[in-house]
């Protein structure tokens, strides 16, 4: 029974990654209802060559010499609340008050009937976004540039035949996202497609142009400055742990945390812990906790500014949570890695290896050394504060510029 429970847990995170919230809820449905083996995904076993046929080199579109301002986005389905889609269409908002013209495609299965009810969506929960949005392949036009910004995605712009310069929006690796098997394969074989790469930090920028000799550039982070601000600390004699607890994303690290928490309490049971991200009503917890579920954008920094140390575990690329969290006072404690330390720093950040042992003792030692806490606090705010998108976005568009003139 455990056994069965947990490939059910791993399928279901595979299709969302695959398909979307829609794909894993028709997998769930199978699984309940169908006698015959399940399959790990709706349809890539049932039918892969159809599944996968984008994986083929299938070219369309005419090919145009283009010389304007136009830059094609190729995305994959999304939800409110979407971290990565939340850069893109920041990116893009920030590109068209540049003065670039941007027009969005959603690539492969999609829950919106229609690009404009998508486009309302973007406007209304994430960025008041110009550009218009179409759904499918065949809504692409020709342009000067082209963005893919997933690894499925990146099939769609190798083919395409319509644009100048091709970039690829890397967030992170995504091949890590897998089990090694077809899908990581898929994954990684983009990286090689000649494409310029647009990273999210000198992470993946170092790794894609060593390892798949990518031209590569990077961006830095930075959060939302008018949102994320140090709110006022209700009950300041509380020792409060802030933990991203997301079970079915699972580069964030989620049993790893848990069992960090659990020592911390075992140490000192006066520590409160406050866990957001997920939904987890149905998960046994060994110690007593807030489980906020998933919280809104505007919910989070009071959150954030409720706790004294953020717990920010990052597998592969870093999420912009530490910087958020430390915008709000929160220290952050992180886990060792070129991955999570191109950007933190040990001056504002206090690192520890991925172990719970060496995690809870690094979160134990701040509670017990108030005066350094504080000082950490302070540090963090103070570099959160230093950053800002405009630099990061008009990086990306020096680099489009001169690319295309």
């Amino acid at each position: 029974m455990i056994n069965r429970l947990y490939r059910y847990r791993d399928g279901f995170r595979r299709v969302q990654q695959k398909t979307g919230f829609m794909g894993a809820l028709r997998y769930s449905m199978y699984r309940l209802f169908s006698r015959r083996q399940p399959l790990p995904l709706t349809h890539g076993m049932s039918q892969p060559v159809e599944f996968y046929r984008y994986v083929y080199s299938e070219p369309f579109g005419e090919s145009a010499q283009v010389n304007n301002n136009i830059i094609n986005w190729v995305i994959p389905e999304f939800q409110i609340g979407s971290g990565g889609h939340l850069n893109i269409f920041r990116v893009i908002k920030k590109l068209e008050e540049l003065g670039f013209v941007c027009r969005i495609v959603i690539d492969g299965e999609t829950h919106f009937a229609t690009g404009t009810e998508a486009r309302e969506c973007i406007r209304e929960h994430f960025f008041p976004i110009e550009a218009d949005v179409a759904i499918g392949r065949e809504g692409l036009r020709p342009a000067a540039a082209t963005f893919a910004t997933g690894w499925d995605t990146a099939y769609t712009v190798r083919d395409y035949l319509g644009s100048g310069k091709k970039y690829y929006f890397v967030q992170d690796f995504e091949p890590d996202f897998f089990a090694l098997g077809s899908e990581a394969i898929f994954a990684e074989n983009t990286y090689r497609f000649g494409f310029r790469g647009i990273t999210a930090g000198g992470w993946l920028a170092e790794k894609l142009s060593r390892e798949y000799g990518m031209e590569t550039s990077a961006f830095g982070f930075s959060y939302d400055h008018e949102l994320y601000q140090p709110q006022t600390r209700r009950h300041p004699e509380k020792k409060r742990v802030f933990f991203y607890a997301r079970p079915v994303t699972q580069r964030r690290g989620f049993e790893l945390g848990i069992l960090t928490l659990n020592r911390i309490y075992q140490q000192n049971p006066d520590i409160e812990f406050v866990l957001a991200g997920w939904d987890l009503s149905g998960v046994h917890l060994p110690f007593p906790c807030l489980s906020a579920g998933v919280v809104s954008l505007e919910e989070l920094p009071d959150l954030y500014s409720q706790c004294d140390v953020a717990l920010v575990l990052s597998l592969t690329n870093l999420s912009l949570l530490p910087l958020e969290a430390m915008a709000c006072g929160c220290a952050v404690v992180s886990n060792h890695g070129a991955n999570a330390e191109w950007l933190l720093d040990e001056e504002f950040v206090r690192f520890a290896d991925p172990t719970p042992e060496s995690l809870g003792d690094t979160i134990l030692a701040l509670f017990d050394n108030p005066t350094e806490l504080a000082a950490l606090k302070q540090r963090g705010l103070e570099f959160a504060r230093s950053t800002n998108w405009e630099d990061e976005v008009d990086k990306i568009a020096s680099i489009i510029r001169s690319d295309i003139g």
